[in-house]
Formats: structure tokens, sequence, C-alpha cells
């Protein structure tokens, strides 16, 4: 499912149209980004948490050539599956 399909649906399920299904997703995910960005966590229960992590710095391998190559720290984006996700992708079919 892409972006789009995703609007369609939420529109569909909430009886709305596409806009509004557009404007309220766009501003979801805009909101879960600045709030991260700023170091904090989004923690929507049954779904799962957004938050930020450190990479630390490391060496690596230029995989054409095979020099070791310095790989700088960074931060990184994590999500953690809440228990009902989990439970929901892992339910057997009968």
């Amino acid at each position: 499912m892409n972006k789009t399909e995703l609007v369609d649906a939420i529109a569909a399920d909430c009886d709305i149209s596409k806009a509004s299904a557009q404007r309220a997703l766009d501003s979801l995910i805009e909101n879960i980004v600045k709030t991260v960005t700023k170091g904090g966590t989004v923690q929507l229960v049954g779904f799962g948490s957004f938050g930020s992590g450190k990479r630390a710095a490391r060496t690596g391998r230029n995989p054409r050539t095979g020099e070791a190559i310095k790989i700088a720290a960074a931060k990184t984006v994590k999500f953690s599956a809440g228990k009902a996700f989990k439970d929901a992708v892992n339910k057997v079919k009968k």
C-alpha cells in the first residue's frame, strides 16, 4: 500500500473527503518527524513507538576496493511495534 492508497482507505473508513484524509495523514507524519527530530518519542498505544537513537562511529570497507573507510556517527530513527500490532501480524489464520 502506498500513500495514495492509504489516503483513499482513510477517507473511505472515516467517511471524509480524500483532501481531508490527506491533510490528516500529512499532519500525523509531520508531527511525528518534528517530535523525533527534537529527541522525543511518539507512543501510539497498540501500534508502536517512534524515537531516535545513536549509531556510533565505526570502520567499514569499500566493497569495490576493500579499502577501510571511516563511517561517522549518526542519529537514527527507531520504531518499536506495540503488542497489539505484533499480535495482529502473528495471528494464525484459520
